[in-house]
């Protein structure tokens, strides 16, 4: 009897239950077909670089405002200003600001190495942020038609505009960095919250 059991179990059809979505060891999200998870980890690393970018702006910010409270002086605001973000900013090769002086733009209050005193009317990227009236980021300024190159080691640049109460323009903040593609639009975000306090 056993074995006739047996040789029907022999002849019995099989059937293949298929495993759907089977657990994964580390617990991780299912990813969408064709993204790797190596692409999700970058993701999430720009993610927290920018979060902490955001942190430390919020952080010179924040002792920026009674610093800045203790005069109404531009020039002083301006210097302090340099001063605080090149120190707390190690990729900032090179931080100032460029004035409109009887239609120049001429160097201002900076931190770094020496800078152009004039620069060449309409050319580089501090004439295109007062021209376009909007903040210029430039992830490699050799690649810029028309960059003045006053630091040949500056490889990445970003210049925010600065606005009077009538809106226009009278001059721009300069930051050079010797990293390639070194800004973001979180520091077009803080640091157009940081000029507008000077």
């Amino acid at each position: 009897m056993i074995l006739a059991f047996l040789r029907g179990l022999e002849k019995a059809p099989t059937f293949l239950v298929p495993i759907i979505n089977p657990p994964f060891a580390d617990n991780s999200p299912h990813l969408s077909p064709g993204v790797s998870s190596k692409s999700v980890s970058a993701r999430r690393m720009r993610m927290d670089k920018k979060d902490t970018l955001a942190k430390r702006y919020e952080r010179i910010f924040s002792q920026l405002i009674p610093l800045l409270s203790k005069t109404k002086n531009s020039t002083a605001r301006m210097a302090t200003i340099a001063s605080l973000l090149h120190l707390k900013m190690p990729r900032f090769f090179w931080t100032g600001f460029y004035a409109l002086d009887r239609g120049e733009l001429t160097v201002g209050p900076y931190q770094g190495p020496l800078a152009c005193l004039v620069l060449e009317k309409k050319k580089g990227v501090c004439w295109a942020g007062v021209l376009r009236r909007r903040t210029i980021i430039v992830p490699d300024v050799h690649k810029f038609p028309g960059h003045i190159a006053c630091d040949s080691r500056s490889n990445s640049e970003i210049v925010v505009p600065l606005f009077d109460a009538k809106g226009k323009v009278w001059g721009v903040l300069d930051i050079d960095s010797r990293e390639l593609d070194a800004f973001s639009e979180v520091d077009r975000e803080w640091l157009e919250k940081i000029v507008g306090v000077i």
